[in-house]
């Protein structure tokens, strides 16, 4: 019967990314997905890179930030080993606040940089927002389709073994620990397991950890220019992210609406419309794609990182609209759990105890 150091359950960007850092201190590792790999939540995100106190929890800045800084080597090791291209872009965000935003301490204290539209987006100038405020955030964007899938062929590289399309039930407890899981095919064994099932976290026995799906809707345009737009555009109304193959990303909503991927044709329509209102001329973009994803939410909008009170089960989910940015730094810190080591940072905040 063969057995593994760890199962790791899920196929988002989470999952792989924790199987390459276990790989590299010789642990082996199986992955078992749902699904197909990398088609959910991984498959819809937008991959911007928000390190920023407007829009971060106080308690998540510091791993938001670890993360955001080894983003650079996490991609270029992702691109290396799996010969694929990971679109990692540092042209950094122009944003237009919100309300909220102008209110905010960090804000207030120009701890952002003004920027004139007129000289760094010329397209958004054009629209008629030269009078409105605007900031430049130092921040990247990455592809997370073309990241997921490098973060698997890395891992089988490295010899991660992987089930697909085989769904975990339950993990199996023996002793009062971990001892694998069971699907609804077959069993798997080992001595410790990592939940890393998104969404669908809460639904594998034996603890019920609170996430929910959070739906968001997306488009994609084809720029009419690839120089049409540089910077990623954060508005009320809209955010913009472009690809450097000429593809612009328009989201996003925030929904709860259950396991419910459908997308809403008024919806897409409005996203269309807000994104021509900020850059007139996309009215010549062709519409390529529209998607909805579903975000693994928590009762507080915080990750869910820790062992459980299972011992040899751990979790690793809850990242809701931070899963692309924060995917490095939670392979770091749960492989450092898993091995028995003490993280650089401190859980606490983010352990599954918190809930009852």
């Amino acid at each position: 019967m063969k057995t593994w150091d760890v199962i790791i359950i899920g196929g988002g960007i989470i999952g792989p990314s924790l199987s390459i850092a276990l790989r590299k201190r010789g642990a082996s590792v199986l992955v078992v997905e749902r699904a197909e790999p990398g088609r959910e939540a991984s498959h819809a995100a937008g991959g911007m890179l928000v390190d920023c106190p407007l829009e971060t929890p106080a308690v998540l800045q510091p791993l938001a930030t670890a993360s955001a800084r080894l983003y650079p080597e996490f991609a270029y090791e992702l691109e290396v080993e799996s010969g694929m291209k990971v679109d990692l872009r540092d042209f950094g965000t122009i944003l237009l606040p919100s309300t909220e935003h102008i209110r905010h301490p960090a804000l207030r204290a120009s701890a952002l940089l003004p920027v004139r539209l007129a000289e760094a987006e010329p397209a958004l100038a054009e629209s008629g927002f030269p009078l409105r405020p605007a900031f430049y955030l130092k921040e990247r964007s990455v592809d997370p389709r073309a990241l997921t899938a490098a973060a698997w062929k890395t891992a089988k590289n490295r010899g991660v073994d992987f089930s697909s399309g085989d769904e975990v039930t339950a993990v199996t407890v023996a002793e009062d620990r971990a001892a694998g899981v069971t699907t609804v095919k077959t069993a798997f064994h080992a001595a410790k397991v990592v939940n890393c099932a998104g969404a669908w976290s809460g639904q594998i026995a034996p603890h019920a950890f609170p996430t929910r799906p959070v739906k968001g809707q997306m488009l994609c345009l084809v720029m009419p220019s690839r120089a049409l737009l540089k910077h990623v555009v954060r508005s009320p109304e809209a955010y913009l992210i472009p690809r450097s193959d000429g593809r612009l990303l328009v989201g996003a909503t925030v929904e709860e609406a259950g396991f419910d991927k459908r997308t809403d044709l008024a919806t897409i329509q409005r996203l269309h419309h807000a994104a021509l209102a900020l850059v007139p001329e996309l009215r010549n973009a062709r519409i390529l794609e529209d998607w909805a994803g579903l975000r693994p939410g928590t009762p507080d909008a915080l990750p869910i990182l820790g062992e459980t009170q299972t011992p040899g089960y751990y979790v690793a989910t809850g990242h809701f609209r931070d899963g692309i940015l924060l995917a490095p730094i939670t392979a770091e810190v749960m492989a450092a759990l898993i091995e028995g080591r003490v993280p650089e940072f401190d859980l606490t905040a983010f352990s599954p105890a918190r809930f009852p």
